[in-house]
């Protein structure tokens, strides 16, 4: 395999993850888009909110190990050289990013929601 070729990554993707492959690319593009709402709309990261999502992203990237092991043939054990322990810590890594974004973004629209909630009760 000489070129990187997109869709052979996509059918290999497919092939491995089967239908839960087009769930997880629709929660990144959903949770991308209500994240870069969120950012338009408050116009600052919220310190507070951005540590605690950090922490429920480790449990992300625990996660995504988790789901790596369950589709692949292979296990932890089976890491012998260096680009299978690059691999499994990308895999964590975004795992980690990933939800931290996703925590971040639903704590966000739902704090945004009780306060327009607890403003219209006080009218």
């Amino acid at each position: 395999m000489k070129d990187l070729d997109p869709l052979i990554l996509l059918a290999v993707f497919q092939e491995m993850l089967g239908p839960l492959l087009w769930l997880l690319l629709a929660v990144v593009v959903l949770g991308l888009l209500a994240f870069v709402a969120l950012l338009i709309r408050e116009k600052e990261l919220v310190s507070r909110r951005l540590v605690r999502s950090e922490a429920a992203g480790l449990l992300g990237g625990a996660l995504a190990l988790i789901l790596m092991a369950k589709v692949s043939s292979s296990g932890f054990t089976d890491a012998a050289g260096p680009i299978d322990w690059f691999l499994i810590a990308l895999v964590f890594g975004l795992g980690l990013v990933g939800s931290t974004i996703l925590v971040y973004t639903v704590a966000g629209w739902l704090s945004v929601r009780s306060r327009q909630t607890y403003s219209n009760e006080k009218r």
